[in-house]
């Protein structure tokens, strides 16, 4: 909702806030009273105070009283209160000079926080809100529209530096990071503001928020270098008409900033217009407006000083009630820092050198004047002076205990009281007043901290005009005190848009940002997350490592459920050990065809066909355990295939170690006298192998009945390979050690006696078979030690498989194959004398 133009003087009491202009409290109370009593409407015929107390006509002449009276000193001083100044800097001196009297002193536009500190100021009070709301506000506005990195613009007085290092501490702490701040001297050389000009326009900081006066900018300003920056501005010039020139379009469009709430206060348009000048002292701010205002020249005024630079600052006072603004006054009065600047608001060359004025007669209409000074429909800082006015009104009413209901007794008109007295009901007022604010002062004399968010805009006539589109109380709950109509906003340049202002552009999902050595938070690079991490937001500063059996996903956005890995049947792995252990079965059981379909023959006859149908029975156990290790790990499988492994393997060895020791004995029969061969019979062979596999039994049952292996989901190689190995957990890892050197135990003595026998007189001497047998199975497994440590996940399972496969294939082959090439190559050979080497090759 478009707002009406305020009144320009107004906004030239805003251009002069912290330069040190002020009127005198004496002189704005007697205003302030004459505005009040102008306050009152004609309802129903009667006219009625629709704001202040009754009998508090009785309680201003009080005032009056107490000020016709004179003292040597401020102690029990005849002024009951101050109201003033409108600046920050020298309202800290007056405050600290009246605190120790307990004078108060009711500012109407010093914002700056230090004026809070109740031990330096305790009589200070204001009506106007602390920066320290404004600061909190602008944090949340600037955090909410995605702002975390911007440039300050301040001066060097305290509402400048106490206001941009209270925004810059609460920036911070939103997460914020303030690009650059740039100082503005009183006096600022050309060089000063084209290096500030080129700072504000190379950095990547395109917001900036401004704590100064629309005078301590227009230099700055009138750079024409400066373009694209979104401004936030202060409550010292966020209605600052002097700054709504065309000139000032491309880069002032669519400010943002804080102001006072405004009102239309009744009866004061009435009094302004009836000002009049008149040479009763006093009155001079009046005459030199009535001057500037007619373009004439006062016949009373023989005196007149030159007009100064502390004129203008005094008549700016003036202006906080609603009096003419500079924007309408002459420009020699308005701007003196450079030509530029006064051609820019002086066009037509009016001022210095312009033709002799007129005389003026005091009786000129003000009604029909070209000027916003009677223009009161929205006034902010007069507001107020209203506000300060009418507390301390209240606060005298109820000191002087006036009966407000007007039926018992009346105002002590001459009942005397203190400074101290009075500060005391100042503190304590609380009131509503005719435009339904409730007025009253925290511990700190601070106000209710209201604030109307303005935005500039252009209308239909390319003007700018201060468009209110938004709110802030920082009396609400923490979440409810900014209110605003985003849509409604109109951004720089006349953008629709919100402005992008960051140092980095924020990290996508999957990636998080990594901070640059030496440079603020808000400058960052982003990095993709690592395996088995997640950030599923934009800007995320950290990636999210994802739940056990959980990994990531290609995006690295979301967590999924990890790619379990084992041995399976269906991989090329798989197969090839399937088909291996396959093709051992099928050698097996043709030798075992083989040997049973020439079982009374001579070579299977001397080979002890009973052992040698157990060996073959056993290796072919150990080829098919293996294929229990293959697929995924359950928890019968993998209780299963150590105990088939290590069982079937010692049965093997145990049959090895009968024939080799059945051999050896054979070859001593033979010797006279030798009757070993008949002591080592058949029973006694099933007995061997029978006393040498029970070991390995019980070793498997008590391990297995003990601490049985499991399957075990390994999150380990997730890392490196983003797979969880299922596999087979040893809870008691040395029952596969004992298992696995029982079994090289039974090689070792197999191995150990066929060397020995290795070179008996025979033409097929089965030990030497046995011998190389052995060797095989002792590379073989040497060998599979350290790469089963070395292999991780399924291939350290491959590599046991092959260790079996391999070694079974060794066995078989080496013991099996001579004996079935010559049953079925060479059966000429197949007769006694040729197993005894009688028979000519």
């Amino acid at each position: 909702m478009n707002e009406a133009k305020q009144t320009d003087a107004e906004n030239k009491s805003n251009m002069k806030k912290d330069r040190g202009i002020g009127m005198e409290g004496l002189k704005m109370l007697e205003i302030g009273r004459r505005q009040m009593k102008l306050s009152t409407v004609k309802k129903r015929g009667g006219e009625v105070n629709t704001a202040m107390p009754r009998n508090l006509d009785i309680a201003l002449e009080e005032i009056g009283t107490s000020q016709s009276e004179s003292s040597s000193c401020l102690s029990g001083s005849p002024v009951p209160a101050v109201i003033g100044l409108a600046s920050s800097s020298p309202t800290r001196a007056v405050a600290h000079t009246l605190g120790p009297f307990n004078i108060p002193l009711v500012s109407y536009f010093a914002t700056c926080t230090c004026l809070t500190d109740k031990h330096m100021y305790p009589s200070f009070l204001r009506t106007v809100p602390s920066d320290f709301f404004q600061v909190r506000g602008l944090v949340q506005l600037v955090t909410f529209l995605g702002w975390l990195w911007v440039g300050t613009i301040g001066t060097t007085d305290d509402y400048s530096h106490y206001g941009i290092q209270a925004f810059s501490n609460q920036f911070r702490q939103q997460g914020g990071c303030v690009a650059f701040h740039l100082t503005i001297p009183k006096s600022p050389t050309v060089e000063e503001i084209q290096d500030m000009a080129d700072k504000l326009q190379s950095s990547t900081a395109h917001v900036v928020v401004v704590f100064a006066t629309e005078g301590q900018l227009l230099d700055l300003l009138l750079e024409r270098n400066v373009t694209g920056i979104q401004c936030v501005a202060s409550e010292a010039w966020v209605t600052a008409s002097l700054l709504t020139s065309p000139h000032f379009h491309s880069l002032l469009e669519g400010t943002l900033g804080f102001s006072f709430p405004g009102v239309w206060i009744p009866g004061l348009k009435d009094f302004l217009l009836n000002v009049r000048p008149s040479p009763r002292p006093g009155m001079e701010f009046v005459n030199m407006f009535w001057e500037e205002q007619f373009s004439c020249k006062l016949e009373f005024e023989k005196n007149r000083s030159k007009e100064s630079e502390a004129d203008m600052e005094q008549l700016s006072d003036l202006n906080a009630f609603g009096h003419k603004s500079y924007s309408q006054i002459n420009s020699s009065f308005i701007v003196g820092p450079t030509l530029a600047q006064k051609s820019l608001f002086n066009p037509h060359g009016e001022g210095e050198g312009a033709a002799e004025k007129l005389l003026c007669t005091g009786s000129e209409d003000l009604r029909y004047a070209d000027s916003s000074y009677t223009d009161v429909s929205q006034v902010r800082i007069s507001y107020n002076v209203y506000k300060a006015v009418y507390a301390i009104a209240h606060a005298l009413h109820n000191l002087l205990n006036c009966d407000s209901a007007g039926l018992g007794k009346k105002c002590g008109k001459h009942k005397s009281f203190t400074s101290e007295q009075l500060l005391h009901h100042l503190k304590s007022v609380n009131f509503t007043n005719q435009f339904d604010e409730k007025i009253y002062f925290d511990s700190s004399g601070e106000p209710v901290p209201l604030y109307d968010i303005i935005n500039w805009q252009k209308d239909s006539k390319d003007e700018i005009r201060f468009t209110k589109v938004g709110s802030y109380d920082g009396s609400a709950p923490l979440g409810q005190q900014l209110k605003i109509e985003q849509s409604t906003i109109v951004w720089t340049e006349g953008q629709s848009q919100v402005p992008v202002s960051q140092c980095s552009a924020p990290c996508p999902p999957g990636s998080r940002q990594a901070r640059r050595p030496r440079e603020p938070h808000c400058c960052f690079d982003c990095l993709p997350c690592a395996d088995g991490e997640i950030s599923n937001q934009t800007g995320s500063t950290e990636c999210t490592k994802c739940p056990e059996y959980y990994w990531s996903d290609r995006e690295r956005v979301k967590c999924v459920v990890g790619v379990e890995e084992f041995l399976s049947f269906y991989e090329t792995m798989g197969i090839i050990l399937v088909a291996l252990t396959v093709l051992g079965v099928v050698l097996t059981a043709i030798i075992f065809i083989v040997f049973h379909r020439f079982r009374s023959t001579p070579i299977v006859k001397a080979n002890n066909s009973e052992i040698s149908f157990l060996l073959l029975l056993s290796l072919k156990l150990c080829f098919l355990c293996s294929l229990v290790f293959i697929g995924q790990p359950s928890l019968w499988t993998c209780r299963l295939r150590q105990a088939a492994f290590g069982i079937s393997f010692v049965l093997c060895l145990s049959c090895l170690l009968v024939k080799t020791i059945v051999v050896l004995l054979a070859f001593r029969a033979n010797s006279p006298g030798s009757r070993s061969l008949k002591l080592f019979g058949p029973s006694q062979q099933r007995t061997l192998i029978l006393c040498t596999t029970a070991p390995q039994i019980c070793l498997c049952a008590g391990w297995l009945l003990g601490a049985p292996p499991f399957p075990f989901r390994n999150p380990t190689y997730q890392a490196s390979t983003g797979k969880i190995i299922v596999e087979c957990k040893e809870p008691w890892p040395p029952g596969f050690y004992l298992v696995l050197g029982y079994i090289g135990l039974l090689a070792f003595i197999c191995l150990l006696l066929a060397f020995l026998g290795r070179k008996l007189p025979d033409t097929f001497n089965e030990a030497r078979l046995i011998t190389f047998s052995m060797l095989i199975f002792w590379a073989v497994w040497i060998s599979f030690i350290p790469a089963y440590v070395s292999s991780p996940g399924k291939f350290s399972v491959a590599v046991e498989i092959f260790a079996i496969l391999a070694s079974s294939f060794g066995l078989l082959l080496c013991i099996f194959l001579p004996k079935c090439y010559i049953i079925l190559m060479r059966p000429e050979r197949n007769v006694k004398k040729g197993i005894t080497g009688k028979y000519p090759r």
